[in-house]
């Protein structure tokens, strides 16, 4: 019998679980223990990512400024001090065990452009086979609100699904999510399990540390998009790195036939979910004392990757498209968007930029009072690459293929989008998890949102 196979494993560590939220002084136990983690982890045969933020914390240390300040180029000061420390201790940690690592800074705009893109997905690859641990932060030192990624949680799951990863471990000061708040009901279970995030619902007031900008509701939103990607998301206790080890040992034990989901592979890099999507049943029963506290979200089943996943999370739309029916039938079909299916345009964009597509009810044939040519709801159904800009689809918007030459000039195309630079969300669920109100230890919980996985295969 073949022994358990290496793994993609990315680990992301927020502020609070790097420096004291008030001396900001760094937690060298903590550090140390990840360290010694993720080297095991080098041991064992898997490819390990940080994803580490921290930098303004450590900046703050060093210049003894006490709060963390609001002003955007302070920050990015404070950022440039606080990165190079920051490296530097990770450096020597792990200079100690004689494993080398790599700094890799992203911002959103460098996600955004397909090139950066793949330029950054081969440099991890590379590093991973060169035996490297890359270890990965926003660059906060030249990213503004309109190209940061918000937080590292978000960063992590497309850095997991850029190198198609198969576990995102999600670091935080919690175990796991609880089924009800454990502070005020003893009674209060743990969720091992997670099969359709979409059933999840709860509160997301709880916000995270003073020094950080995420929270559990960051990390949902993290594990959606992972998920989506195949890549199967832990939030444990980042306070016991050591968790992490039986945590992968158990999801390798726990591969069997009956409790297997399996998926499609689009080609031999992409098996996370068929190895690793386990059966709550498997999982859950009976109660096993020796496994550490943990939630895991099992990956979709169809996942979304490659470039799907890049037109769908790695690009900021820009505007709106509204089709109907017919022409959502058609792209689930695998057809293009032809002009005669799209009912109305909305914002500013030029070609090869990305829209939203959402679906309407019904099609008006003048514009009402708010000069919509629809009504009722639309519902977002995945995003596209357009091959005219906003103002040319407003013109050929109901059309036949064949005017676009005369309404315009001339024809770069017949389809408004083509199907390759389409990518749809997927309204298929997994068989649902029983709708429930999830918690994390500190209050925190997730809100409800419909799974985005694309097409099967991708």
């Amino acid at each position: 019998m073949r022994g358990p196979r290496s793994l993609g494993v990315v680990i992301k560590l927020g502020t609070s679980s790097i420096v004291d939220e008030k001396s900001h002084e760094p937690l060298l136990s903590i550090l140390t223990s990840i360290v010694e983690t993720a080297v095991r982890l080098r041991k064992d045969g898997h490819r390990v990512i940080i994803v580490s933020s921290g930098a303004i914390g450590v900046g703050l240390r060093r210049m003894d400024v006490e709060k963390r300040p609001k002003h955007l180029s302070k920050l990015q000061a404070l950022a440039a001090i606080g990165q190079c420390r920051l490296m530097s201790l990770w450096d020597g940690l792990f200079t100690h065990l004689r494993q080398p690592i790599a700094q890799i800074l992203l911002t959103r705009s460098d996600i955004a452009d397909r090139s950066r893109y793949l330029n950054a997905q081969n440099t991890i690859v590379e590093l991973l086979d060169m035996g490297v641990i890359p270890i990965v932060n926003e660059n906060d030192t030249l990213a503004v609100s309109e190209i940061k990624f918000g937080d590292n949680d978000t960063l992590s799951a497309i850095t997991a699904a850029m190198v198609h990863a198969d576990l995102l471990f999600l670091m935080t000061d919690v175990d796991c999510l609880y089924d009800k708040n454990p502070r005020t009901n003893p009674d209060a279970q743990p969720i091992e399990v997670v099969e359709d995030i979409a059933s999840l619902v709860a509160d997301v007031s709880t916000a995270g540390s003073s020094l950080g900008t995420g929270g559990m509701s960051t990390k949902i939103v993290a594990a959606r998009l992972a998920t989506s990607a195949g890549v199967t998301t832990v939030i444990t206790r980042s306070s016991i790195p050591g968790n992490i080890i039986k945590i992968v040992k158990h999801i390798q034990a726990s591969r069997s036939p009956a409790s297997l989901v399996t998926t499609t592979q689009a080609n031999t890099e992409d098996h996370a979910a068929e190895d690793f999507a386990v059966s709550t049943a498997s999982l859950t029963s009976p109660v096993r004392t020796d496994i550490p506290l943990h939630t895991r979200f099992l990956p979709s089943p169809h996942p979304v990757r490659d470039r799907y996943f890049w037109i769908l999370h790695g690009l900021r739309p820009h505007g709106t498209l509204y089709i109907d029916a017919g022409a959502y039938k058609a792209l689930l079909g695998k057809a293009g968007l032809l002009p005669v299916g799209v009912v109305d345009v909305e914002g500013v964009f030029a070609q090869q930029e990305a829209v939203r597509l959402c679906v309407v009810d019904k099609k008006l044939a003048v514009a009402n009072a708010e000069g919509k040519l629809w009504e009722g709801a639309a519902v977002e159904v995945g995003r596209a690459l357009t091959n005219y800009a906003s103002g040319e689809i407003a013109r050929i918007k109901g059309r036949q293929s064949v005017e676009i030459e005369g309404l315009l000039g001339y024809a770069d195309s017949e389809y408004v989008s083509q199907r390759e630079s389409i990518s749809l969300f997927n309204r298929e669920s997994r068989p649902a998890t029983p709708s429930r109100d999830v918690v994390a230890f500190d209050g925190a919980g997730i809100g409800g949102y419909e799974g985005d996985a694309g097409e099967a295969g991708l």
